[in-house]
């Protein structure tokens, strides 16, 4: 005969049993899904947090955000006192106040004397790599930790502002799952995984000591080190097949790297080109790590899809991206970045880091400039990971301050153009409607001050698909929305 414990529990009981279960067991205080007694429940649970991938709280119903400057992120005049209407995910109109029918039962939100702009793309960060370029770290360091660390990296990132991100290697696929499944919050991601390198280039991370420091890498990052064409064809199938959106190639060296130069080139046009075609079959591009002008030269004539850093253009490269309609991810901020660290901790980083930073900078900010002036499509990047997580807005700065760009033209290199990059403009990149409801409100003018961007006390509201993550109005928004239910 069967026990009582054997026989199927009434749906009436089960629901009570489940309701007693400790709170702890159910969902852990942090927002993460945990193990409950009832697979129901963490149905449940996992539904109601998948519509929070970005940290925040969706809304049931219309929100409005009303009396801002808006600034679309397609480059077009701000417009005064606008109104934005919110539905899901996804923004159903925008323009000015008067323009724009407010829903019945609508949750507005007031933002006069703010400005209204889509969320900011940075297209060249390292979420799973920490600022410092700590060697002793690193050796003790166990791999799963290593990526571990992007979880506070992608909530920093997500609530400075950047609501999108290219990783450009060494963060596997598993993490953009994770922020998808709405495992902790994050931005949007597309990764590179890897990122390919000849022997002794800037990618190889074979250090002096005969230590390969390349050895820790999880197993869903594939070592990129690759020489000839058939080793190329190999590897980046390999990183395509754990997920990468992007292939990165390092077709010149680089600042961090021990045994190269920013003026040197690294590896040939046909072995980046065999990347490009593998990545194309796929219906997918490359991105070049290319500071000597003849690695970003061999990277154009190969097909490359984006520069990255730029730091020796001459006439003939920067003509070369036009032609090709290439873009670049400029990263000026990431050279201040080492220097900055290496006045904070004098001795952590190798003196060549160092040196090789003060050589480059003035000669990227020029390179930068007259790009700027020529029409090269700029797309924003930081190369987050050699510098501060959180503190990717203070790129636009530098490109106003260094690269000649207006404040407007710096906040459309980091939406509406970075999402053309991506070839995401579909969603996201501006406010219009249909577009994703990625968006920052900010306590003032980035128009006349395009610091308040990199200043998190400024930044009113961050939202990710409709859902408030951070900000003052997010605090605001959540009462306005409690309200309206207690009255219901």
């Amino acid at each position: 005969m069967a026990s009582k414990r054997d026989k199927q529990e009434k749906p009436d009981k089960a629901e009570k049993r489940e309701k007693k279960a400790p709170k702890a067991e159910r969902i852990a205080e942090n927002g993460h899904v945990a193990a409950s007694v009832s697979d129901g429940f963490v149905s449940r649970q996992l539904r109601t947090y998948s519509g929070m991938a970005g940290g925040g709280t969706p809304f049931d119903g219309p929100v409005v955000i009303l009396g801002a400057r808006l600034i679309d992120g397609t480059g077009a005049d701000p417009v005064d006192d606008a109104a934005l209407v919110i539905e899901g995910e996804r923004i159903t109109a925008a323009g000015r106040r008067r323009d724009v029918r407010v829903p019945a039962g609508a949750t507005v939100i007031e933002a006069d004397g703010k400005t209204l702009l889509p969320g900011l793309i940075d297209c060249h960060v390292h979420l799973r790599g920490q600022w410092g370029y700590d060697l002793l770290r690193g050796l003790m360091t166990p791999p799963s930790l290593s990526t571990l660390y992007a979880v506070p990296n992608a909530r920093a990132t997500l609530e400075a502002g950047i609501t999108t991100v290219r990783d450009a290697g060494g963060t596997p696929a598993a993490v953009k799952a994770a922020i998808d499944r709405g495992m902790f919050p994050g931005p949007r991601m597309l990764v590179a995984v890897s990122f390919l390198s000849q022997t002794g280039g800037h990618g190889d991370h074979m250090m002096p000591c005969c230590i390969d420091l390349g050895d820790n890498l999880p197993s869903d990052i594939p070592l990129g080190v690759v020489d000839g064409l058939d080793e190329m064809r190999k590897k980046a199938r390999e990183i395509l097949r754990a997920g990468a959106d992007w292939i990165k190639l390092c077709t010149s060296g680089g600042v961090l790297s021990p045994a190269d130069s920013p003026e040197s080139a690294q590896f040939t046009v046909d072995e980046i080109a065999v990347a490009v075609y593998e990545a194309a079959a796929q219906g997918k591009r490359c991105m070049a790590h290319a500071q000597s002008n003849r690695g970003i030269k061999n990277a154009l004539e190969a097909g490359i899809a984006s520069i990255e850093h730029g730091i020796y253009l001459d006439d003939e490269a920067i003509q070369m991206m036009l032609d090709r309609n290439v873009y670049l991810v400029p990263t000026l901020v990431a050279p201040a970045d080492v220097i900055d660290l290496a006045e904070a901790r004098p001795g952590l980083l190798p003196a060549y880091a160092v040196e090789k930073s003060k050589q480059v900078m003035a000669t990227h900010r020029e390179s930068f400039r007259r790009a700027v002036a020529a029409g090269v499509k700029v797309a924003m990047g930081t190369d987050s990971g050699v510098g501060p997580h959180g503190g990717n807005a203070r790129e636009l700065a530098l490109m106003v301050e260094h690269g000649g760009m207006t404040p407007l033209q710096a906040i459309t290199a980091s939406t509406h153009t970075a999402a053309e990059l991506l070839r995401l403009d579909d969603r996201l990149g501006a406010l219009a409607p249909g577009m994703l409801a990625d968006l920052l409100v900010v306590d003032g003018d980035p128009l006349a001050d395009i610091h308040l961007l990199s200043d998190a006390a400024r930044l009113a509201l961050v939202m990710k698909g409709g859902a408030c993550v951070c900000g003052e109005l997010a605090t605001a928004a959540a009462t306005a929305k409690r309200r309206v239910a207690a009255t219901v």
